[in-house]
């Protein structure tokens, strides 16, 4: 399955609760608020959107991401207030091993905590694991970033490891430490799937 997927095509990840469509340059305006208003949003990340010049950047090395076949931004949209939410991705994908890395995920404050990251983590890993025939989904953060890594292990993903001084960080006098989590097919299929079902009809 994975050998046949096809990265220039259009594809669109959505339920009654979410949208997940390709970012494109256009959508600077859709993620403009978040980006002037809310720049502690990007605390964690080396690349940050905050102000408007970054945030340009940020979607330009996204997308040209994409056109070399090494990552798949989506923007999310929160169809619950009918704004645009926020942004996430596949990267370091290799269809060969049948692995991936999903993670540049960020939401505006106010979809923070609504049970809208459930949707979107449960379409992105079905796609990954049913349609993609991946075989590992791999995530990643600062293990300074609780609030991420409680949302990761929330879902399901078990805890690897840390990598020491692993990479820099926007402060150039600083190297931050990476925790790494995982979920792989067969807890996928096993109960990850269905526990993040649950989740979604009680919080509904």
């Amino acid at each position: 399955m994975a050998a046949a997927f096809n990265f220039s095509q259009h594809i669109l990840l959505e339920d009654e609760r979410v949208e997940l469509r390709p970012l494109q340059h256009s959508d600077v305006e859709h993620l403009l608020e978040i980006s002037l208003n809310e720049p502690e949003t990007w605390e964690y990340s080396l690349v940050k959107a905050n102000g408007k010049e970054n945030l340009i950047n940020y979607i330009h090395l996204a997308v040209a991401a994409r056109d070399t076949k090494t990552q798949f931004p989506f923007i999310v949209f929160d169809k619950q207030s009918g704004k645009y939410a926020g942004s996430t991705r596949f990267y370091d994908i290799n269809l060969e091993f049948k692995t991936l890395l999903l993670g540049f995920t960020w939401y505006g404050k106010q979809f923070r905590g609504t049970g809208l990251n459930k949707h979107c983590k449960f379409l992105v890993l079905q796609f990954a694991f049913e349609t993609l025939g991946m075989e590992r989904v791999e995530f990643r953060a600062d293990n300074n970033n609780k609030r991420s890594i409680a949302a990761m292990k929330s879902i399901g993903c078990k805890e690897e490891g840390v990598l020491r001084n692993h990479m820099p960080t926007a402060n150039i006098n600083l190297r931050r430490d990476t925790i790494i989590l995982s979920i792989l097919r067969e807890e996928w299929f096993g109960n990850i799937k269905q526990h993040l079902v649950s989740i979604m009809k009680e919080s509904s």
